[in-house]
């Protein structure tokens, strides 16, 4: 299964956010990677430039490749709305982001290992597709042999879900997707009109 393994802090430090999570690089270099470092002239960019970057972040925030991201934007486009909340809904509603979500994993990364590797069910069936598109009313649970993983347990411990348009209950280890998430619930800092604007042109 393709996706990015190439160093976490770099890009992070080329947004300049944390968007792999908290990063003490980020933190020591708040600045982008490069020969020069901070002491680099950088020009004025370009509107292209930036709608690009922000079409990036986005990929690496939710870990999905190219042609997946324009698949995505395609699907987003035809349906009634704002395709650019319709857009950031498709990739919040994605089962690996849900289950980084409820807090079974502590990072998108971890909770696309866990839906790879079997430990998790959407309305009792194991499902292993980390891209698949969690609908309202469905229950994602934890396998029942999973449920004493020490990563899961740790991961619930230290992150419990905190979403209102997520549901979960502790002690069955299993969460609902109670509906789909409005822009101002969704924490990503994400200008996803300048997406729509590049795919626009």
């Amino acid at each position: 299964m393709a996706r990015y393994r190439g160093p976490k802090s770099k890009i992070a430090r080329k947004f300049r956010e944390p968007i792999f999570g908290p990063d003490k690089v980020l933190e020591k270099k708040n600045y982008p990677p490069g020969q020069h470092g901070p002491m680099k002239r950088r020009g004025k960019q370009s509107e292209y430039a930036i709608q690009l970057a922000e079409k990036q972040k986005a990929k690496y925030t939710y870990g999905i490749l190219e042609r997946q991201f324009s698949n995505l934007f395609k699907t987003a486009s035809r349906k009634k709305g704002i395709t650019g909340e319709i857009l950031l809904q498709m990739c919040e509603s994605r089962l690996d982001n849900i289950v980084f979500r409820l807090g079974i994993a502590p990072s998108r990364r971890g909770a696309r290992q866990l839906v790879s590797h079997r430990h998790i069910t959407i309305n009792g069936k194991i499902v292993n597709i980390p891209s698949y598109q969690v609908k309202e009313g469905d229950v994602i649970g934890v396998r029942e042999k999973s449920k004493s993983l020490e990563s899961i347990t740790a991961s619930l411990a230290a992150n419990p879900s905190k979403f209102d348009w997520l549901e979960w209950n502790d002690a069955q280890m299993y969460g609902r997707l109670i509906a789909a998430p409005q822009r101002e619930q969704i924490p990503e800092n994400i200008k996803e009109q300048l997406i729509v604007e590049l795919y626009s042109k």
